[in-house]
């Protein structure tokens, strides 16, 4: 089994990726997704999350409010860092099982869909890193159509994160995204047939 790390910035397209492995056949293992989990409402990490960063995290049915948390910890750094202790790792724990499980039923590629994974690659024990790319100003750009954000919010979520120039850096893998969606396609397909290649 060839385990892959998938990562990028804010606004880079990592989860328009992660849909086409998944559609070329790839097992993808999405942390948001998990972290999705883990904070359900009435469970011990939402407890500890209101009792760290207070109530108004909360939201009426007793779960996080996301977007109150998240206009939280990208103001603050040291909330972030509080946040993601409680999160993270039960998200590893419960991606180490999700693994294992698809490793038993023989799946012969399973992408990691991590954030953050450059930021705590010894904890994710990935064959190869695949970073989606793109500048920072097209990140900008991105995220304030889709979020509704102004470009200084844009800027604050952006550099709430590892830059995407240094993500680059450490990259196995490119993939870049300043073209179309026809021309990510091809690229995606192209690096997943090599992984299946003989």
């Amino acid at each position: 089994m060839r385990l892959i790390g998938l990562t990028g910035g804010i606004a880079t397209g990592k989860s328009t990726v992660a849909d086409i492995l998944r559609g070329l056949g790839a097992a993808v293992v999405d942390a948001d997704a998990l972290a999705r989990e883990v904070t359900a409402p009435g469970s011990d990490s939402v407890r500890e999350i209101a009792e760290a960063l207070g109530p108004r995290c909360l939201g009426p049915d007793g779960g996080l409010d996301r977007h109150a948390v998240a206009a939280l910890v990208f103001a603050d750094p040291q909330s972030l860092e509080r946040l993601n202790a409680i999160v993270h790792p039960r998200v590893r724990a419960l991606m180490a099982e999700r693994v294992a499980t698809l490793a038993q039923a023989g799946a012969e590629v399973v992408v990691l869909d991590v954030p953050l994974l450059l930021e705590s690659r010894e904890r994710y024990p990935v064959d190869a890193v695949w970073v989606v790319y793109a500048p920072q100003e097209l990140q900008v750009e991105r995220l304030a159509r889709r979020s509704g954000l102004t470009r200084e919010q844009a800027l604050a979520r952006i550099r709430a994160q590892m830059p995407i120039e240094e993500k680059r850096r450490r990259a196995d893998v490119v993939i870049d995204n300043t073209g179309d969606l026809d021309a990510l396609r091809r690229q995606v397909a192209a690096l997943y047939g090599a992984l299946l290649a003989p």
